[in-house]
């Protein structure tokens, strides 16, 4: 189904982020009311410098309390070991059923770097190179182990094809990985990977490695600039740019109602602001925004953070959705089972059993 201008329905995904929020409940509540409104996938913030429940963790529990909608939590590659972090995204894949995502990010602080106590705080530079080389490991352990390795023959005896077990042998800037995994391949081949692509040291990974690149900017013009270098450059590391996902990063306080947006926050575009672009206003104005930047093909999405998470989401789900829906630019409902297929992308084929071998 496409619109009628020619693109292809709009991606949507919200943030699920409650601060200060120990209660598991409370999440699945607003995963399941962002499943509702048939969102793409929802994101759950994380991050070393800051108190709070784990993300990875919180989403693993979402999970069997929902059915369709993508599961992305953030994960950072600093400080952390590549083969842990793979493990426990694939992990996060097969108990969603193919639905995870991974929301790559970095720790940038002193204060971060102090917690482990292996080293100092780096460059942006250097830690979103480090970043790049996680995803690439990332996805030559998802794939060490082909689908259908396991043959679980109680008869023989045998457990694992050990022909479709690869070691991946990948040798990072500061670290290395032999393989292969310990989880089988996960249910989406790879689960879905989505970077903050806003600051330069993070484009380079985005447009290498990610599905889904989130741009936070003030205008549509500047939106749009940003995508076409992120498609340019995918398509220099020999991509389809199809195949990346650019969407736009808003804040969005629906606390006016029905009320028209205020002055450089409807038509005009969001405000800049120490949180991000902002949106402040109603649901229909949003909804106008949202089609406009879309069908002028600055975006395939948006990415939006509720300030209420509670509030927002349900006038953004009951509201804003609606009215897309309603202009046939959104989904009524999940054609597909997977993240991968709610993103329109296909399931990456193993290189291990295409080649035989590590590329």
């Amino acid at each position: 189904m496409t619109s009628s201008h020619g693109r292809g329905l709009l991606h949507l995904a919200a943030a699920v982020d409650l601060h200060a929020e120990y209660d598991a409940g409370a999440f699945v509540e607003l995963v399941g009311l962002a499943e509702r409104g048939a969102l793409d996938f929802v994101t759950l913030g994380d991050s070393f410098a800051r108190p709070g429940l784990d993300a990875l963790a919180v989403l693993a529990r979402a999970a069997p309390a929902t059915g369709r909608i993508g599961l992305v939590p953030t994960v950072t590659t600093t400080h952390t070991e590549p083969f842990h972090v793979q493990a426990a995204v694939a992990t996060l894949d097969w108990v969603s059923r193919g639905r995870a995502g991974w929301w790559i990010d970095v720790s940038r602080t002193e204060g971060e770097a102090r917690l482990f106590g292996r080293r100092h705080a780096a460059p942006a530079e250097e830690l979103w190179q480090e970043a790049g080389e996680v995803a690439d490991a990332a996805a030559r352990l998802w794939d060490s182990r082909e689908d259908g390795a396991e043959i679980r023959d109680a008869e023989t005896g045998w457990f694992i094809d050990r022909d479709k077990l690869h070691s991946v042998d990948f040798e990072g800037a500061t670290f290395s990985v032999k393989g292969p995994s310990i989880v089988p391949r996960p249910p989406q081949g790879h689960p879905a990977r989505i970077v903050d692509a806003t600051e330069g040291p993070a484009r380079r990974t985005a447009a290498r490695f990610a599905d889904v690149a989130v741009v936070r900017a003030v205008g549509r013009e500047q939106t749009g600039a940003v995508r076409e270098e992120l498609r340019a450059a995918a398509a220099g590391f020999g991509r389809d740019p199809d195949g990346l996902k650019v969407l736009a990063g808003l804040v969005v306080d629906l606390g006016g109602g029905e009320h028209a947006a205020e002055p450089g926050h409807g038509g005009g575009g969001p405000r800049q602001t120490a949180q991000g672009p902002l949106y402040r206003g109603g649901p229909v104005d949003l909804a106008e925004l949202i089609a406009a930047w879309h069908q002028a093909g600055a975006v395939d999405g948006f990415h939006l953070t509720p300030v209420e998470p509670r509030r927002d989401l349900e006038r953004l789900v009951n509201g804003t959705v609606a009215l897309l829906q309603h202009r046939g630019l959104f989904r009524t409902f999940y054609p597909g089972s997977t993240l991968r297929e709610h993103l329109g992308l296909a399931r990456p084929a193993n290189r291990y059993a295409v080649t035989g071998g590590a590329s």
